[in-house]
């Protein structure tokens, strides 16, 4: 038994996931995280390893994680593969019969994985309808003109003489190429039933299903009268009302063939010659009508260009604010997280950004000065023969702020999730405290730093000068601002290591592929 899932079934589902994250019922939240990849790869950086997919791996994603940015409706689209108008090149017309029997000129075996639509220099974006196809031209000839009307119906881009015939569909907003203009790719307007540009629309609507283009498959031998043109030639089918008008030439054949009535209805359709009077001579032309989608060129957007991409942006800026995106460390993983909670908290998370570690406000003789080498380890004694150990994230010699996180890698197992036959510091992962046991001590790295017990709160006030530490403390210290472990992990990709700076900003572009 054979079967398939079809392109419709992926456009659905990229629309289902649109619709999820920009609905105020669910709440996306895009991360960065892990500081430390070559511990897990030597090779790391020249070839970042391929994600895993377990609940176990997901577990470390949370561990490592350093920060969240929560991902807004407007951070959400569509997006279709790109391909940039270029003079002389040779494109594939829209066509409702490619398949895998049947392929395009270019050797696509579907539509969508054919180039039949183009953006011009301007971010208009263009279907071709004709690509200069004739019986000697079978597979399209070069286009030499760039569209660039923005009329209503189609038509010639210029004056080469090229063949082509082009439908304006839409142009990119400015907002938008900032957001969801890549390399590979560009975006669909949002809400397409409700866009701006009505008038593309409801032009498709009107009637249902107009017929556009008739290609020449044969151009027949002795049809009658020479240099004759023939109007309201008949297309028979399933739909109502179309019309063409042929050209014959100087040598009774067919020089040309055009929609002259779209019509309305139709799924399949022929010239009718008997109709038209147009004597069939010794042999009869042939040709191939093209069947427009589902309400016609510019009804439905997403299915007419195969929108079964999402593009999900975050913009990363260092923020005086709410430092959660900490400097001076390296990230080299990003990755989406559905709905994930607040710490301690059945609530979904819903701030601006989030820090995923923990953090200690530090003070002693010298926290100003202290240096912790970001990825390095730190202890503190809680107890005797007890120790607490944390991964240095950053710290902040004006604040006396140490963040840091937790994984199994620091106790009882190495990075790649095997067991540790001998851990420096036993299985047990202990936190960091602020209220010691017997043999304990509030000092970190047993120096003359120690956990600040008298700090709460989620600014300081240093030299006149108030600094925001982006995550609430209680007596020294700071939970994550996220619950780990809670929402669902659906994206991650692991990258050559980024060292972030107080100067820079990081646009984060994830394409999602149905």
């Amino acid at each position: 038994m054979s079967a398939i899932i079809t392109d419709q079934l992926r456009i659905l589902n990229a629309k289902n996931f649109v619709a999820a994250a920009t609905s105020s019922s669910n709440s996306y939240y895009s991360f960065v995280g892990l500081t430390n990849a070559t511990d897990y790869s030597s090779s790391w950086e020249a070839n970042p390893p391929s994600p895993k997919d377990s609940f176990e791996q997901e577990n470390d994603y949370w561990d490592t994680m350093v920060a969240l940015k929560k991902i807004r409706a407007s951070d959400v689209n569509l997006v279709i593969k790109k391909n940039i108008w270029s003079s002389g090149t040779v494109y594939d017309m829209y066509r409702h019969d490619i398949s895998r029997t049947n392929t395009s000129p270019s050797g696509a075996t579907s539509l969508y994985s054919s180039n039949y639509y183009v953006i011009n220099s301007d971010f208009r974006v263009y279907i071709c309808l004709q690509n200069g196809t004739d019986p000697e031209n079978p597979s399209g000839r070069p286009s030499l003109d760039e569209p660039t009307f923005t009329d209503l119906e189609p038509k010639s881009a210029g004056n080469s003489g090229d063949g082509y015939i082009w439908k304006y569909l839409y142009t990119i907003k400015p907002s938008e190429i900032v957001k969801f203009d890549t390399i590979n790719f560009i975006p669909v307007p949002k809400d397409w039933e409700n866009y701006s540009e009505s008038a593309i629309r409801e032009n498709a609507a009107a009637p249902n299903n107009q017929l556009k283009i008739i290609t020449i498959t044969n151009r027949g031998v002795g049809l009658g009268t020479a240099n004759r043109i023939y109007t309201n030639v008949p297309i028979k089918g399933d739909g109502i009302g179309a019309k063409a008008t042929v050209v014959i030439n100087n040598d009774s054949t067919v020089e040309s063939i055009t929609v002259s009535v779209g019509g309305s209805g139709y799924t399949y359709g022929t010239v009718d010659l008997v109709g038209g009077n147009i004597p069939t001579g010794t042999t009869a032309p042939t040709f191939d009508v093209i069947i427009p989608p589902k309400g016609g060129h510019g009804a439905d957007i997403y299915r007419e260009l195969g929108a079964y991409n999402v593009l999900v942006f975050s913009r990363i800026e260092n923020d005086s604010e709410n430092p959660d995106f900490v400097t001076g460390n390296k990230i080299a993983r990003v990755g989406i997280v559905e709905n994930p909670q607040a710490y301690n908290s059945i609530s979904l998370l819903d701030i601006d950004k989030a820090s995923a570690v923990y953090a200690l406000k530090l003070a002693g003789d010298g926290f100003d000065t202290t240096t912790f080498i970001p990825n390095s380890r730190f202890t503190q004694t809680i107890g005797a023969g007890v120790t607490a150990v944390g991964r240095v994230v950053s710290y902040d010699q004006n604040t006396g702020v140490l963040k840091y996180w937790q994984d199994k890698s620091l106790v009882g197992f190495n990075t790649d999730g095997s067991q540790n036959s001998s851990p420096t510091y036993g299985i047990q992962l202990n936190r960091f405290t602020n209220s010691v046991g017997t043999g304990g001590t509030t000092l970190i790295n047993e120096t003359n730093l120690y956990i600040d017990s008298s700090f709460t709160g989620i600014t300081t006030t240093l030299n006149s000068r108030t600094y925001n530490l982006g995550q609430p403390f209680i007596g020294g210290l700071s939970n994550p601002e996220v619950k780990k472990y809670s929402g669902n992990i659906i994206y991650v990709d692991n990258r050559p290591s980024i060292t972030r700076s107080q100067n820079q900003k990081e646009d984060i572009k994830v394409i999602l592929q149905f």
